[in-house]
């Protein structure tokens, strides 16, 4: 069996990522390699018997001599969004190392959509996209969905108050489980397509915020009123409450990416990947309801 090396896997998405590739795609341990920065933090898949590799996105050397000998890499993008243009070059280091490496195949977790998109972080995506194509080696890029659990960066607060300040609009996204895009991405490491390929890993269906809110009040029993705002309503808000200046526009481009359609999609490349039905909104929301307060 090639070896797999699955990057930030001392991460919520990488974790997962190496679980599924050995209890749902079965693989044996030893052909799975899991880097990170600190690998203090991968004792729990050593005592498996995966192998470890330091993994540093700033350091070139580490990266290329942690490639060495892989055949299938994935690359989880990194969450380096503080200065501006690090993120992609961290990502286009990791795409130099892995063809000076011989690697053979690159796995790549992009966004939907990102060359028409108004997330403030587009860039970081389609650029490594665009480097990834650019370097020859053969490459699977999955274009992870907005994750159920990023609901909790706002529910919660939203359910305190009873109010749901938003400026999506009429606009839908399909959230879907990282348990499920996690199941998927392992399938498609483990089984990848003969020629190159992206995914858009999504749910089975896309809601507007007021039928979340609807399924969340019908979860919960509590009221929540969803409270339409402007771009400029939503950010004077969120600086009123303290929210650091730097996160508010990439906060507000979310509502703004799904107001204007840019994320409606609902694909089944998830579900044809792993062959295992996802997590709907509902069960999801059930599942954790005590983590929504």
């Amino acid at each position: 069996m090639s070896k797999i090396l699955v990057t930030g896997a001392a991460g919520h998405l990488g974790r997962l990522v190496i679980k599924h590739l050995i209890e749902s795609q079965k693989l044996s341990p030893s052909d799975i390699v899991a880097g990170s920065r600190d690998t203090a933090r991968l004792t729990h898949l050593a005592a498996l018997g995966v192998e470890t590799r330091r993994v540093d996105f700033d350091d070139k050397a580490s990266l290329e001599a942690a490639f060495t000998g892989i055949d299938r890499l994935l690359i989880v993008s990194t969450d380096e969004l503080g200065a501006p243009g690090k993120r992609l070059a961290q990502h286009r280091a990791a795409v130099e190392a892995a063809k000076a490496a011989g690697v053979g195949r690159i796995f790549y977790t992009s966004m939907p959509q990102p060359e028409d998109s108004q997330i403030t972080f587009k860039g970081d995506h389609l650029g490594t996209e665009q480097a990834i194509k650019a370097s020859g080696l053969a490459y699977t890029i999955f274009r992870n969905g907005w994750y159920m659990e990023n609901l909790f960066m706002s529910l919660p607060q939203a359910l305190a108050s009873g109010q749901w300040y938003t400026s999506a609009g009429e606009g839908r996204i399909a959230h879907i489980a990282r348990e499920d895009i996690a199941r998927a991405i392992a399938a498609g490491l483990a089984k990848p397509a003969d020629g190159n390929v992206t995914y858009t890993l999504t749910g089975e269906a896309a809601h507007t915020t007021e039928e979340i809110a609807a399924l969340v009040r019908d979860v919960t029993g509590k009221p929540l009123a969803v409270v339409n705002l402007t771009d400029a309503q939503l950010s004077e808000g969120m600086a009123a409450a303290g929210v650091p200046a730097p996160f508010i526009p990439t906060i507000v481009s979310f509502d703004a990416n799904t107001r204007e359609g840019k994320i409606a999609m609902a694909t089944a490349d998830a579900e044809t990947l792993s062959g295992v039905k996802r997590m709907t909104l509902k069960a999801f929301l059930e599942a954790n309801k005590a983590a929504l307060g």
